[in-house]
């Protein structure tokens, strides 16, 4: 799970996903948050599943659970689900600078 370890740009590609913009994700060790811009987070919890790493959002939004499967480029490829429902699909991919370089997690 190193690999999903940094900040993540969220973008948003089908089902009833609301749009994504502004939306991103840090991940740090087993957990993590769903961020809104410069809002607080919604926190997860990492867990190494058979063919998926799973992101499990604590109360009060635990019935949503999204799995995430790495591609070749890097980028994960993630499908969220509510109840075990499939509420859509999304994209991740590092955020990055303007220079080209990963952003620093502990500058924002």
């Amino acid at each position: 799970m190193k690999d999903l370890e940094g900040d993540w740009q969220v973008e948003r590609l089908s089902g009833l996903l609301p749009p994504m913009i502004g939306i991103w994700k840090r991940i740090s060790g087993a957990r993590g948050s769903t961020r809104l811009g410069s809002l607080p987070g919604v926190p997860f919890r990492l867990e190494q599943r058979e063919r998926y790493v799973a992101l499990i959002y604590y109360p009060p939004f635990s019935m949503l659970v999204d799995e995430l499967q790495i591609q070749p480029d890097g980028s994960w490829l993630g499908r969220s689900t509510f109840a075990g429902r499939e509420l859509g699909w999304f994209w991740m991919k590092r955020r990055w600078c303007g220079d080209g370089k990963v952003k620093d997690s502990t500058r924002m």
